[in-house]
Protein backbone atom coordinates (compact mmCIF):
# COMPACT_ATOMS: atom_id res chain seq x y z
CA UNK A 1 0.00 0.00 0.00
CA UNK A 2 1.54 3.11 -1.04
CA UNK A 3 2.58 5.72 2.12
CA UNK A 4 2.39 9.48 1.49
CA UNK A 5 5.76 10.77 3.31
CA UNK A 6 5.09 12.30 6.52
CA UNK A 7 4.55 16.15 6.25
CA UNK A 8 8.37 17.53 7.46
CA UNK A 9 8.41 19.31 11.26
CA UNK A 10 10.75 22.34 11.72
CA UNK A 11 11.92 23.29 14.85
CA UNK A 12 12.79 27.17 14.91
CA UNK A 13 13.08 29.84 17.90
CA UNK A 14 13.35 33.76 17.86
CA UNK A 15 15.69 35.96 19.22
CA UNK A 16 16.78 39.24 19.62
CA UNK A 17 17.39 42.63 21.96
CA UNK A 18 14.66 43.96 24.04
CA UNK A 19 11.45 45.42 21.38
CA UNK A 20 13.35 44.07 18.25
CA UNK A 21 10.19 42.94 17.52
CA UNK A 22 10.20 39.16 17.89
CA UNK A 23 6.82 38.67 19.52
CA UNK A 24 4.92 40.57 16.63
CA UNK A 25 6.91 39.23 14.13
CA UNK A 26 5.74 35.66 15.29
CA UNK A 27 2.09 36.92 15.95
CA UNK A 28 2.16 38.51 11.83
CA UNK A 29 3.59 35.14 11.12
CA UNK A 30 0.53 33.26 13.25
CA UNK A 31 -1.93 35.62 11.52
CA UNK A 32 -0.89 36.29 8.19
CA UNK A 33 -0.60 31.95 7.43
CA UNK A 34 -4.43 31.67 9.05
CA UNK A 35 -2.77 29.32 11.96
CA UNK A 36 -4.57 31.37 14.59
CA UNK A 37 -8.70 30.82 15.75
CA UNK A 38 -11.13 33.96 15.24
CA UNK A 39 -11.42 33.61 19.12
CA UNK A 40 -8.09 34.28 19.57
CA UNK A 41 -8.33 37.43 17.16
CA UNK A 42 -10.71 38.67 18.96
CA UNK A 43 -9.44 38.82 22.32
CA UNK A 44 -6.28 40.21 21.26
CA UNK A 45 -8.47 43.07 19.10
CA UNK A 46 -10.69 43.17 22.42
CA UNK A 47 -7.14 43.55 24.51
CA UNK A 48 -5.57 46.31 22.06
CA UNK A 49 -8.93 48.23 21.71
CA UNK A 50 -8.93 48.62 25.54
CA UNK A 51 -5.49 49.24 26.21
CA UNK A 52 -6.14 52.51 23.36
CA UNK A 53 -3.95 50.53 20.43
CA UNK A 54 -4.42 52.28 16.83
CA UNK A 55 -4.16 48.53 15.76
CA UNK A 56 -4.51 44.76 17.19
CA UNK A 57 -1.07 44.06 18.66
CA UNK A 58 -0.70 40.83 17.30
CA UNK A 59 2.20 40.28 19.97
CA UNK A 60 0.12 39.30 22.57
CA UNK A 61 -0.54 36.15 20.21
CA UNK A 62 2.45 34.93 21.92
CA UNK A 63 3.51 37.27 25.20
CA UNK A 64 1.07 35.04 27.16
CA UNK A 65 1.78 35.96 30.66
CA UNK A 66 0.37 38.70 32.42
CA UNK A 67 3.35 39.89 33.79
CA UNK A 68 4.07 39.87 29.79
CA UNK A 69 1.31 41.87 28.71
CA UNK A 70 1.71 43.95 31.47
CA UNK A 71 5.40 44.74 30.22
CA UNK A 72 5.55 44.48 27.29
CA UNK A 73 7.95 42.19 27.12
CA UNK A 74 8.87 38.33 26.60
CA UNK A 75 9.98 36.57 29.46
CA UNK A 76 8.91 32.87 29.52
CA UNK A 77 9.10 30.70 26.65
CA UNK A 78 5.95 31.02 24.61
CA UNK A 79 6.05 27.76 22.35
CA UNK A 80 3.59 28.25 19.41
CA UNK A 81 2.52 25.36 16.93
CA UNK A 82 1.30 26.13 13.44
CA UNK A 83 1.19 24.44 10.03
CA UNK A 84 1.24 24.82 5.78
CA UNK A 85 0.57 22.77 3.53
CA UNK A 86 4.23 22.02 2.85
CA UNK A 87 5.66 21.57 6.42
CA UNK A 88 4.61 21.63 10.42
CA UNK A 89 6.09 24.02 13.11
CA UNK A 90 7.06 23.87 16.32
CA UNK A 91 8.12 27.78 17.61
CA UNK A 92 9.92 29.24 20.63
CA UNK A 93 9.87 32.80 21.01
CA UNK A 94 12.50 33.98 23.34
CA UNK A 95 13.29 36.15 26.17
CA UNK A 96 15.91 39.04 24.91
CA UNK A 97 17.01 40.43 27.95
CA UNK A 98 20.47 39.17 29.21
CA UNK A 99 18.54 38.42 32.66
CA UNK A 100 16.67 35.39 30.56
CA UNK A 101 19.81 33.89 28.97
CA UNK A 102 18.95 30.66 30.01
CA UNK A 103 15.30 30.76 28.98
CA UNK A 104 16.61 31.44 25.31
CA UNK A 105 18.92 28.35 25.45
CA UNK A 106 16.37 26.14 26.42
CA UNK A 107 13.87 27.10 23.98
CA UNK A 108 16.48 26.81 21.28
CA UNK A 109 18.47 23.42 22.35
CA UNK A 110 16.47 21.59 20.40
CA UNK A 111 15.88 24.09 16.86
CA UNK A 112 16.80 23.73 13.44
CA UNK A 113 16.78 27.58 12.56
CA UNK A 114 17.11 30.20 14.89
CA UNK A 115 15.29 33.67 13.94
CA UNK A 116 17.45 36.85 15.21
CA UNK A 117 15.85 40.14 15.07
CA UNK A 118 17.89 43.24 14.15
CA UNK A 119 15.95 46.59 14.12
CA UNK A 120 17.16 48.36 11.56
CA UNK A 121 17.02 51.63 13.17
CA UNK A 122 19.20 50.42 16.29
CA UNK A 123 21.51 47.83 13.67
CA UNK A 124 23.53 45.18 15.78
CA UNK A 125 23.72 45.44 19.47
CA UNK A 126 25.27 43.23 21.77
CA UNK A 127 22.31 41.14 22.31
CA UNK A 128 22.41 40.23 18.88
CA UNK A 129 25.67 39.45 19.17
CA UNK A 130 25.13 37.26 21.86
CA UNK A 131 21.91 35.36 20.68
CA UNK A 132 23.88 35.13 17.45
CA UNK A 133 26.66 33.40 19.66
CA UNK A 134 24.51 31.23 21.51
CA UNK A 135 23.20 29.89 18.04
CA UNK A 136 25.90 28.77 17.10
CA UNK A 137 26.80 27.94 20.74
CA UNK A 138 24.58 25.41 20.36
CA UNK A 139 24.80 24.11 16.82
CA UNK A 140 21.73 25.17 15.43
CA UNK A 141 22.20 24.72 11.64
CA UNK A 142 20.28 27.52 10.03
CA UNK A 143 20.19 30.88 11.11
CA UNK A 144 18.15 34.02 9.61
CA UNK A 145 18.76 37.39 10.06
CA UNK A 146 15.91 39.03 9.92
CA UNK A 147 16.29 42.71 9.73
CA UNK A 148 12.94 44.35 11.12
CA UNK A 149 10.94 47.79 11.14
CA UNK A 150 12.47 48.12 7.44
CA UNK A 151 9.29 51.15 7.41
CA UNK A 152 11.04 53.04 10.16
CA UNK A 153 14.50 53.63 8.00
CA UNK A 154 12.16 54.21 4.48
CA UNK A 155 13.02 50.87 3.08
CA UNK A 156 16.12 52.06 2.58
CA UNK A 157 18.77 49.46 1.15
CA UNK A 158 21.81 50.89 2.33
CA UNK A 159 20.53 50.39 5.64
CA UNK A 160 20.02 47.03 5.25
CA UNK A 161 23.10 46.08 3.30
CA UNK A 162 25.37 47.58 5.94
CA UNK A 163 23.23 45.35 8.99
CA UNK A 164 24.03 42.46 6.56
CA UNK A 165 27.84 43.16 6.08
CA UNK A 166 28.44 43.52 9.54
CA UNK A 167 26.63 40.22 10.51
CA UNK A 168 27.91 38.19 7.53
CA UNK A 169 31.65 38.84 9.23
CA UNK A 170 30.10 37.90 12.55
CA UNK A 171 28.97 34.74 11.52
CA UNK A 172 32.22 34.02 9.78
CA UNK A 173 34.14 34.01 13.25
CA UNK A 174 31.01 32.15 14.87
CA UNK A 175 31.46 29.40 12.22
CA UNK A 176 27.58 29.67 11.27
CA UNK A 177 27.56 27.49 8.15
CA UNK A 178 23.93 28.66 7.06
CA UNK A 179 23.00 32.61 7.36
CA UNK A 180 19.96 33.94 5.33
CA UNK A 181 19.34 37.92 5.86
CA UNK A 182 15.31 38.93 5.13
CA UNK A 183 14.40 42.51 5.16
CA UNK A 184 10.83 42.47 7.01
CA UNK A 185 8.54 44.88 8.55
CA UNK A 186 6.56 43.05 11.44
CA UNK A 187 3.89 45.41 12.08
CA UNK A 188 3.04 45.82 8.27
CA UNK A 189 3.43 42.20 7.14
CA UNK A 190 6.58 43.08 4.65
CA UNK A 191 8.26 40.09 3.54
CA UNK A 192 6.99 37.94 6.45
CA UNK A 193 4.14 35.59 4.42
CA UNK A 194 3.58 38.06 1.35
CA UNK A 195 6.20 39.54 -0.51
CA UNK A 196 6.71 43.69 -0.15
CA UNK A 197 5.84 46.32 -3.00
CA UNK A 198 8.16 48.69 -0.91
CA UNK A 199 11.29 46.73 -1.31
CA UNK A 200 11.91 45.95 -5.00
CA UNK A 201 15.33 45.83 -4.21
CA UNK A 202 15.20 42.45 -2.43
CA UNK A 203 14.71 39.37 -4.84
CA UNK A 204 15.38 36.44 -1.96
CA UNK A 205 12.49 34.98 -0.25
CA UNK A 206 10.29 35.58 2.05
CA UNK A 207 10.11 34.75 5.96
CA UNK A 208 7.48 31.80 5.58
CA UNK A 209 8.75 30.83 2.04
CA UNK A 210 11.87 30.44 3.60
CA UNK A 211 11.08 28.15 6.44
CA UNK A 212 8.78 25.98 4.38
CA UNK A 213 11.73 25.65 1.85
CA UNK A 214 15.14 25.32 3.62
CA UNK A 215 16.71 22.01 3.15
CA UNK A 216 16.79 20.42 7.15
CA UNK A 217 17.22 16.61 6.04
CA UNK A 218 20.84 16.48 5.69
CA UNK A 219 21.54 18.00 9.09
CA UNK A 220 20.61 15.13 11.05
CA UNK A 221 23.69 13.28 11.75
CA UNK A 222 22.75 9.58 9.21
CA UNK A 223 26.00 8.19 9.77
CA UNK A 224 26.48 7.28 13.32
CA UNK A 225 23.49 4.46 14.26
CA UNK A 226 22.45 5.42 17.79
CA UNK A 227 19.69 4.20 19.64
CA UNK A 228 19.11 4.99 23.15
CA UNK A 229 16.73 2.00 24.94
CA UNK A 230 13.68 3.94 26.58
CA UNK A 231 11.64 1.01 27.33
CA UNK A 232 12.14 -2.72 27.47
CA UNK A 233 8.84 -4.07 26.21
CA UNK A 234 8.33 -7.85 27.69
CA UNK A 235 5.78 -10.16 27.42
CA UNK A 236 2.46 -9.86 28.69
CA UNK A 237 0.90 -12.91 28.28
CA UNK A 238 1.35 -16.19 27.17
CA UNK A 239 0.32 -16.01 24.11
CA UNK A 240 2.94 -13.32 23.73
CA UNK A 241 5.99 -15.28 25.49
CA UNK A 242 8.54 -15.00 23.08
CA UNK A 243 7.85 -11.04 22.38
CA UNK A 244 10.94 -9.38 23.80
CA UNK A 245 11.46 -5.40 22.34
CA UNK A 246 13.42 -2.19 22.95
CA UNK A 247 11.43 0.80 21.99
CA UNK A 248 12.89 4.50 21.92
CA UNK A 249 14.01 7.00 19.40
CA UNK A 250 16.66 6.59 16.92
CA UNK A 251 18.84 9.80 17.42
CA UNK A 252 21.00 9.12 14.80
CA UNK A 253 22.19 6.75 11.15
CA UNK A 254 20.28 4.53 9.69
CA UNK A 255 18.85 0.63 10.71
CA UNK A 256 17.98 -2.02 9.23
CA UNK A 257 16.60 -5.91 9.85
CA UNK A 258 19.56 -7.96 9.56
CA UNK A 259 22.23 -5.52 11.31
CA UNK A 260 25.24 -6.83 12.98
CA UNK A 261 24.96 -4.48 16.38
CA UNK A 262 26.28 -4.04 19.95
CA UNK A 263 24.49 -3.62 23.21
CA UNK A 264 26.28 -0.43 25.28
CA UNK A 265 27.68 -0.52 27.99
CA UNK A 266 28.11 -4.61 28.15
CA UNK A 267 29.81 -4.49 24.38
CA UNK A 268 27.46 -7.58 23.84
CA UNK A 269 26.87 -8.09 20.38
CA UNK A 270 24.00 -9.53 18.06
CA UNK A 271 22.07 -8.78 14.81
CA UNK A 272 18.56 -6.44 14.61
CA UNK A 273 16.10 -9.18 13.92
CA UNK A 274 13.15 -7.03 12.79
CA UNK A 275 11.75 -3.57 13.63
CA UNK A 276 8.58 -1.99 14.35
CA UNK A 277 6.47 1.44 14.07
CA UNK A 278 3.15 1.66 15.29
CA UNK A 279 0.84 2.39 12.44
CA UNK A 280 -2.38 4.77 11.95
CA UNK A 281 -4.59 1.56 13.38
CA UNK A 282 -2.55 2.12 16.63
CA UNK A 283 -0.63 -1.82 15.99
CA UNK A 284 2.53 -2.55 15.59
CA UNK A 285 3.58 -2.84 11.78
CA UNK A 286 7.14 -4.01 10.60
CA UNK A 287 9.19 -1.40 8.43
CA UNK A 288 12.47 -2.31 6.11
CA UNK A 289 14.53 0.76 7.99
CA UNK A 290 14.62 3.28 10.67
CA UNK A 291 16.39 6.92 11.07
CA UNK A 292 15.86 10.12 12.91
CA UNK A 293 13.72 10.92 14.09
CA UNK A 294 11.52 8.01 14.31
CA UNK A 295 10.20 6.26 17.29
CA UNK A 296 10.33 2.43 16.74
CA UNK A 297 10.61 -0.92 18.68
CA UNK A 298 14.05 -3.14 17.66
CA UNK A 299 13.90 -6.87 18.53
CA UNK A 300 17.18 -8.74 18.62
CA UNK A 301 18.16 -11.98 17.80
CA UNK A 302 19.67 -12.84 20.82
CA UNK A 303 17.77 -13.16 24.11
CA UNK A 304 19.72 -10.33 25.85
CA UNK A 305 20.39 -8.27 29.31
CA UNK A 306 19.20 -4.85 27.61
CA UNK A 307 17.54 -2.50 30.09
CA UNK A 308 16.44 1.40 29.71
CA UNK A 309 19.30 3.61 29.36
CA UNK A 310 21.60 1.05 26.86
CA UNK A 311 22.19 2.46 23.93
CA UNK A 312 22.11 0.04 20.31
CA UNK A 313 24.68 0.75 17.84
CA UNK A 314 27.23 -0.29 15.18
CA UNK A 315 29.76 -2.42 16.32
CA UNK A 316 32.52 -0.68 14.32
CA UNK A 317 31.28 2.82 15.10
CA UNK A 318 30.54 3.07 18.43
CA UNK A 319 29.96 6.45 20.50
CA UNK A 320 32.61 6.74 23.77
CA UNK A 321 31.57 5.24 26.73
CA UNK A 322 33.48 7.20 30.12
CA UNK A 323 32.47 8.17 33.53
CA UNK A 324 34.76 11.69 33.17
CA UNK A 325 34.44 14.60 30.45
CA UNK A 326 34.58 17.54 30.16
CA UNK A 327 31.31 19.98 28.85
CA UNK A 328 30.14 24.01 28.11
CA UNK A 329 26.90 24.57 30.25
CA UNK A 330 24.19 27.34 30.26
CA UNK A 331 23.74 27.64 34.08
CA UNK A 332 20.33 27.49 34.57
CA UNK A 333 20.25 27.10 38.68
CA UNK A 334 19.69 30.43 41.00
CA UNK A 335 21.98 29.00 43.08
CA UNK A 336 25.76 29.29 42.28
CA UNK A 337 27.51 25.85 40.47
CA UNK A 338 30.69 25.39 42.37
CA UNK A 339 33.26 22.25 42.50
CA UNK A 340 32.84 19.03 43.61
CA UNK A 341 29.10 20.24 43.15
CA UNK A 342 26.37 16.74 43.35
CA UNK A 343 23.81 16.73 40.76
CA UNK A 344 21.75 14.47 38.89
CA UNK A 345 22.66 14.01 35.23
CA UNK A 346 20.41 12.82 32.74
CA UNK A 347 21.57 12.11 29.27
CA UNK A 348 19.76 10.61 26.49
CA UNK A 349 17.42 7.95 28.34
CA UNK A 350 20.24 7.22 31.20
CA UNK A 351 20.30 8.69 34.79
CA UNK A 352 23.09 9.02 37.13
CA UNK A 353 24.89 11.38 39.21
CA UNK A 354 27.46 13.29 38.45
CA UNK A 355 29.98 15.75 40.45
CA UNK A 356 31.55 18.54 39.19
CA UNK A 357 35.50 17.73 39.43
CA UNK A 358 36.67 21.63 38.00
CA UNK A 359 35.80 25.11 36.52
CA UNK A 360 37.54 25.52 33.34
CA UNK A 361 36.74 29.00 33.15
CA UNK A 362 33.77 31.68 32.46
CA UNK A 363 32.93 32.79 29.12
CA UNK A 364 32.31 36.31 28.36
CA UNK A 365 29.74 35.93 25.00
CA UNK A 366 29.74 39.21 24.29
CA UNK A 367 33.52 39.57 24.04
CA UNK A 368 34.44 35.95 23.47
CA UNK A 369 36.73 36.79 26.79
CA UNK A 370 37.46 33.18 29.15
CA UNK A 371 37.60 33.82 32.47
CA UNK A 372 39.88 30.88 33.87
CA UNK A 373 39.80 32.26 37.57
CA UNK A 374 36.19 31.94 37.48
CA UNK A 375 35.58 30.24 40.92
CA UNK A 376 31.77 29.27 39.94
CA UNK A 377 28.74 29.88 37.23
CA UNK A 378 26.40 31.80 38.33
CA UNK A 379 22.96 31.63 36.80
CA UNK A 380 22.79 33.10 32.93
CA UNK A 381 26.14 32.19 32.77
CA UNK A 382 27.86 30.06 30.25
CA UNK A 383 31.12 27.83 30.62
CA UNK A 384 33.08 24.77 30.51
CA UNK A 385 33.43 21.99 33.30
CA UNK A 386 34.62 18.84 34.06
CA UNK A 387 32.33 16.04 35.24
CA UNK A 388 32.27 12.72 36.90
CA UNK A 389 29.49 10.62 36.89
CA UNK A 390 28.77 7.38 38.63
CA UNK A 391 27.75 5.32 35.55
CA UNK A 392 29.00 4.90 32.11
CA UNK A 393 27.69 8.14 29.68
CA UNK A 394 27.31 6.77 26.09
CA UNK A 395 28.13 9.95 24.32
CA UNK A 396 29.19 11.50 21.04
CA UNK A 397 31.06 15.29 21.04
CA UNK A 398 28.10 17.75 20.66
CA UNK A 399 28.87 19.07 17.78
CA UNK A 400 28.62 15.27 16.41
CA UNK A 401 25.38 14.25 17.52
CA UNK A 402 23.42 17.04 19.16
CA UNK A 403 21.14 13.98 20.86
CA UNK A 404 24.22 12.03 22.36
CA UNK A 405 26.04 15.07 22.86
CA UNK A 406 23.47 17.04 25.77
CA UNK A 407 22.30 16.23 29.12
CA UNK A 408 20.67 17.96 31.70
CA UNK A 409 21.66 18.41 35.25
CA UNK A 410 19.63 18.34 37.94
CA UNK A 411 19.29 19.33 41.80
CA UNK A 412 18.26 16.31 43.85
CA UNK A 413 16.78 18.38 46.75
CA UNK A 414 14.67 20.45 44.95
CA UNK A 415 13.85 18.45 41.36
CA UNK A 416 15.10 21.53 39.45
CA UNK A 417 17.07 21.69 36.39
CA UNK A 418 20.18 23.46 37.01
CA UNK A 419 22.02 23.48 33.89
CA UNK A 420 21.78 22.62 30.19
CA UNK A 421 24.83 21.00 29.01
CA UNK A 422 26.89 20.15 25.67
CA UNK A 423 29.97 17.47 25.48
CA UNK A 424 32.95 18.62 24.46
CA UNK A 425 34.71 15.45 24.76
CA UNK A 426 36.96 13.36 27.22
CA UNK A 427 38.47 15.06 30.44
Amino acid sequence: MHREPPVELLRLSTAGSVDDGKSTLIGRLLHDSKSIFEDQLAAVQDFSRRRGDERPDLALLTDGLRAEREQGITIDVAYRYFATPRRRFILADTPGHVQYTRNMVTGASTANLAIVLVDARQGVLEQTRRHAYIASLLRIPHLVMAVNKMDLVGHDESTFRRIESEMRELATRLDVQDVTFIPISALHGDNVVDRSAHMPWYSGPTLLHHLEHVHIASDRNMQDVRFPVQWVIRPQSDRFADYRGYAGQVVGGVMRPGDEVVVLPSGIQTRIARIEEIGPDGLPREIGEAHPPMSVTVHLADDLDVSRGDMICRPGNRPTVSQSFDARVCWLGERPLQPRGRYAIKHTTRNARAVVESIAYRLDIQTGHRDTAAQQLSANDIGRIALKTTAPIMYDPYRQNRATGSFILVDESSNATVAAGMIVGEA
